[in-house]
């Protein structure tokens, strides 16, 4: 359980946890497990590491790794030093992962064994030089990671964890086409707390095991790892999504609790019709990033026999903004296509070009306001502030509320593309295809995709006399920016349609592969 009455900040988690049941498994990593005491201790001792590296708070920790037990111990570490962990995504090309050491200015990196020689390639790139550090061991010139604060004191730093201090940042495309530093504070994630495990849908039971099969450098997975901290249940960290391994881990470990996007959702089904599980002990599974065809999820709730509840929100709202309760996922209700209601402490408004507020059923962009929404973008006022205005985040997606106040979405205003719980901007995309010789003009845009929800597409207009297939545009943009942001098909075309201003009209593009599709997004 979640004790309000002790804990009064995030540096407060793994003190009270560790002081309530010591001896009970706090992080489960392969053959490895960690108890409260322990991983309260090893967090002492990494923001001890930190401060007696010239760590000052409001510095940068930057991390680049898969999933592990060590992801879980760092944020806590640097919490308990004042300084800030960031989640590096560990999907990007190395030029990516510089931008971020530069912009983030991370006094320190570390990194995980599977991206030893990627993150070398990245320091390479970077200005910024930070002490870097091997998550995992092994590496010949980086000190390993439990080398390091072995050698530093295990007692509490004592440091105030201050409600305005940012405690994580996380990176998000934007309008200029380069990732944004989302900074999420104390304040923010007691918020969090409050209106989550307060409204019961985010209540874990002590000892409950709580899958982490999400990557914690996005917000859905840190937070499911922190919820579970928080509440002395037991976080069952996979390193990556493997379908097998996570219907092992649900069967043996007893998960109780589990979220993942909905294209997992479909590979665990398409797995356990052949290796079938026993789901048991499963009480909710939790989705979002995507929302979910009916189809498959009807078929989900028949598999795997618990409650299912969907979220939607953005890493600006850490992650919160609606929820679409289990009682709501009766096919009798009628809500299947909801995203669901606000959460408690949300005010949440379908808004028309002038700032209105829409009718019932009237589509507008959707704004919501609470405690949660991120503190602005790390040294980006002038897009925090076309963001966020008068304490109102404007997310980009178009919706309407029904007359019981379900929220659907309908289309999205920005041109973000949501492909596998990716966010991925056109023009990062735009910007690799173009340097292909033959390409003229070139327009990204997301098509519907039945695994992934929306699969990236490039529209290309090639220089006259050139020719290039498909194939060999997709070959040129690897290796450029990350996999997932290379296009998955590429058609051809005369011309783009732009405004007299010269923009691409991308909803016109999108028009006829979207056609036929009640909803227009993921």
């Amino acid at each position: 359980m979640f004790d309000f009455e002790a804990t009064k900040s995030v540096a407060d988690i793994t003190r009270v946890q560790a002081a309530t049941r010591p001896d009970a498994i706090a992080t489960s990593f392969k053959d490895r497990v960690t108890t409260f005491r322990a991983l309260d201790e090893i967090a002492n001792r990494i923001a001890n590491a930190l401060i007696g590296m010239g760590v000052k708070p409001d510095d940068r920790v930057a991390v680049y790794a898969a999933n592990s037990d060590h992801y879980i111990a760092l944020f806590f570490g640097c919490v308990k030093a004042r300084a800030t962990l960031v989640g590096v995504n560990a999907r990007l090309a190395p030029p990516e992962v510089a931008y971020v050491l530069d912009d983030s200015k991370a006094k320190v990196f570390l990194v995980g064994q599977h991206f030893y020689g990627p993150a070398a390639q990245a320091l390479v790139h970077a200005t910024n030089k930070p002490a870097t550090l091997a998550l995992d061991g092994g590496h010949e010139h980086w000190q390993g990671l439990t080398e390091w604060y072995g050698a530093a004191s295990a007692t509490e730093p004592g440091l105030p964890c201050l409600p305005d201090d940012d405690v994580i940042q996380l990176y998000t495309s934007g309008t200029t086409g380069l990732p944004k530093g989302v900074q999420i504070t104390n304040q923010n994630y007691m918020a969090f707390f409050e209106h989550g495990i307060g409204a019961e849908w985010a209540k874990y039971e002590a000892g409950e095991a709580v899958l982490i099969a999400m990557p914690m450098f996005h917000v859905a997975g840190i937070n499911s790892a922190i919820l579970a901290v928080a509440q002395g249940a037991k976080a069952v960290v996979l390193e990556q999504v493997d379908p097998v391994e996570i219907l092992r881990l649900m069967q043996v470990e007893k998960i109780a609790h589990a979220f993942v996007v909905p294209a997992v959702i479909n590979v665990l089904i398409q797995v356990n019709a052949k290796i079938p599980t026993d789901f048991s002990a499963l009480k909710r599974m939790y989705y979002g990033a995507s929302p979910i065809a009916e189809d498959l999820l009807l078929l989900a709730q028949k598999t795997f026999g618990c409650s299912f509840t969907q979220l939607y929100g953005m890493t600006e709202s850490l992650g919160a903004g609606t929820y679409l309760p289990p009682e709501a996922h009766d096919p009798a209700r009628g809500k299947l296509r909801s995203c669901g209601i606000a959460w408690p402490g949300f005010e949440i408004e379908c808004r028309r070009d002038d700032g209105s507020v829409c009718a019932v059923g009237e589509v507008g962009e959707i704004a919501m306001r609470s405690a949660t929404i991120m503190k602005g973008y790390f040294n980006r006022p002038d897009a925090t502030a076309s963001t966020v205005k008068d304490g109102w985040l404007y997310t980009g997606d178009a919706g309407f509320f029904d007359d019981e106040g379900y929220l659907y979405i309908h289309d999205r205003v920005k041109d973000m593309i949501v492909t596998g719980g990716e966010n991925v901007y056109p023009a990062e995309v735009e910007n690799a295809v173009f340097g292909h010789p033959a390409v003229a003009d070139v327009a990204v845009i997301g098509v519907p995709d039945e695994k992934w929800g929306e699969a990236v597409k490039a529209i290309v207009v090639l220089k006259p006399g050139e020719q290039a297939d498909p194939a060999d545009i997709i070959a040129w943009t690897k290796g450029r920016i990350a996999g997932y942001k290379v296009p998955k098909s590429v058609d051809f075309a005369v011309e783009l349609p732009r405004n007299p201003s010269g923009k691409i009209l991308r909803r016109e593009l999108r028009e006829p592969y979207w056609a036929g599709h009640t909803r227009r997004v993921a």
